[in-house]
């Protein structure tokens, strides 16, 4: 800690982003505190085979495990707490942290929000968690190539749920249902679906069948239809709350939108992994730490005065 009492940086979020930018800075020999709310979406992935070096794949719980270990060896462990305010001051951020303990501030010059976001779950006749328990899955583009050939279906409506049942049945097999839960497509996305041989199921979700750690059948309108693998394209809610009270640009789900050295609108405020505008892979949110955390180290001894709109600074 720095005489003044004020931290080099604050990392609120402990996923695959956070704990790579604490990992950088530990080793830049910077002064930090990591926060950790405990709800890490990497935390939901049973396995992954798209995560480099594991061969035989990963779970999502071993990958966040070997990175606390990995920084644990620095002296470095993440501060089991909410942080529910945060405030920019002259030449320093003032965090508000709730947990266990009492409350407290923690004063940084510069913070690094990898808060993630978290999937809509569909909603299901006495399954409200299906997403987080595993028995839907989240990301195509992690695991789609374990269901090549399967019989697939994916929740979803609208241009997002229609996108990613095509990316499947374009990607990985040629059996792919789209279930609206209600919902009615356009004639537009009707034909669009016809032409990549998707089936559109627009019945309500009347009754399930799980086997295992699966939903292995769905009964809509009447039918039963049973599936390999089942997927939810419903949209993610942006953990970025943090950022929008300070004023950061943003699209219009609330995902940062931020520089290339991970810098968002709000000088001394950057941002990493799924809060930030683009692909949701763990690689890209470790790349994102990396770069976010190289440049708080560069600049640390620099005003975020000196950082207007979050432009670089050489």
């Amino acid at each position: 800690m720095a005489e003044d009492g004020v931290l080099d940086s604050l990392i609120i979020g402990a996923g695959p982003a956070g704990l790579t930018a604490a990992l950088y800075l530990a080793r830049f020999n910077r002064q930090i505190a990591l926060v950790d709310g405990g709800a890490s979406r990497a935390a939901w992935i049973p396995t992954t085979h798209n995560f480099p070096l594991f061969a035989e794949g990963i779970g999502g719980p071993e990958i966040l495990a070997r990175q606390r270990d990995n920084l644990a060896q620095y002296g470095v462990s993440p501060v089991r707490a909410i942080v529910s305010g945060l405030q920019r001051q002259p030449g320093h951020f003032v965090a508000i942290l709730e947990g266990d303990s009492p409350i407290r501030q923690v004063r940084a010059r510069r913070v690094l929000l990898a808060t993630g976001s978290v999937d809509i779950e569909p909603n299901l006749p006495n399954l409200p968690d299906a997403v987080q328990r595993g028995l839907i899955r989240y990301c195509p583009i992690c695991d789609g190539y374990e269901a090549r050939g399967q019989k697939v279906g994916v929740f979803g409506h609208g241009a997002r749920g229609l996108g990613e049942a095509i990316f499947v049945a374009r990607s990985y097999t040629r059996d792919v249902s789209l279930l609206t839960l209600g919902e009615a497509l356009s004639p537009e996305d009707e034909a669009r679906a016809g032409e990549h041989g998707v089936r559109v199921i627009t019945a309500p979700i009347e009754a399930l069948e799980v086997e295992g750690e699966r939903i292995s059948a769905i009964r809509a309108g009447g039918q039963e239809h049973r599936f390999d693998t089942l997927y939810s394209a419903l949209g993610l809610k942006t953990r970025s709350d943090l950022a929008l009270s300070l004023g950061a640009e943003h699209d219009e789900s609330g995902a940062l939108i931020v520089n290339d050295h991970c810098r968002t609108t709000v000088p001394g405020l950057y941002a990493a992994g799924d809060v930030v505008r683009g692909l949701n892979q763990i690689v890209v949110a470790m790349g994102h730490a990396a770069t976010a955390a190289t440049d708080i180290h560069n600049h640390c001894e620099l005003p975020t005065e000196d950082e207007p709109s979050g432009n670089p600074q050489g």
